[in-house]
C-alpha cells in the first residue's frame, strides 16, 4: 500500500514551538526590509497559537506565516503574514489569511482589520479602506514598537465577517 503522506501538502496548519526559529527568520526577513514590524522569539513562543504557517513538503521548515491577534470581543487583527520568496504566487497568502479568519470565525469576532503596506491583496480578499483613527488604543500598543511611529504609512484594512 503506497503512504500518501506527502499528498498532504503543502499544508496550512497551526504552528508548533518546532516552526519559531524558522518563521522568525522569514518575518525578520520583511522587518528588515521595512515591509513587516520585527517579531521576537520571545514574543513568536508567547503568542504561538495565533500563528498558522505554510508547509511545503513534510519535515521542512516553514515557508509562510500569518496570525490572528484578537483585540476585543468583536476585533481582531491579521499581522505577521510573511511567505517566502520562492512560494509567492501560488495563492498560499490567501490560504493563510483565509486559515485565520476562518478562526476568527469560530471564536465569534465579527471584524478583521489589518495594517499592511500591500492593501490590494486584501482588498482582493474583500478588505475595505478604513482611518487608522478608527481603530481603537489597544491596537496603537504594537505601533509604539515601530521604527515608523507616530508616522506611520500603512494602510488600515477591515472585513466584516458578518457581510
Amino acid at each position: 500500500m503506497k503512504d500518501n503522506r506527502e499528498d498532504r501538502y503543502p499544508l496550512i496548519r497551526k504552528a508548533m514551538a518546532a516552526d519559531v526559529e524558522a518563521s522568525h527568520r522569514l518575518l525578520n526577513e520583511y522587518a528588515e526590509q521595512g515591509l513587516l514590524l520585527p517579531r521576537s522569539l520571545s514574543e513568536l513562543y508567547e503568542h504561538l497559537r495565533d500563528y498558522f504557517v505554510l508547509e511545503v513538503h513534510e519535515g521542512e521548515e516553514v515557508e509562510g506565516i500569518c496570525g490572528l491577534g484578537i483585540c476585543w470581543s468583536d476585533l481582531a487583527e491579521i499581522e505577521s503574514l510573511a511567505v517566502s520568496e520562492e512560494q509567492q504566487g501560488k495563492g498560499f497568502g490567501r490560504k493563510l489569511v483565509d486559515a485565520c479568519l476562518g478562526e476568527a470565525r469560530l471564536l465569534g469576532i465579527s471584524r478583521v482589520f489589518t495594517l499592511t503596506y500591500v492593501p490590494e491583496f486584501f482588498i482582493r480578499l474583500g478588505f475595505r479602506e478604513v482611518d487608522k483613527g478608527t481603530l481603537p488604543q489597544k491596537i496603537w500598543a504594537d505601533c509604539l514598537k515601530c521604527p515608523k511611529f507616530p508616522n506611520c504609512d500603512e494602510t488600515a484594512l477591515m472585513l466584516d465577517l458578518k457581510e
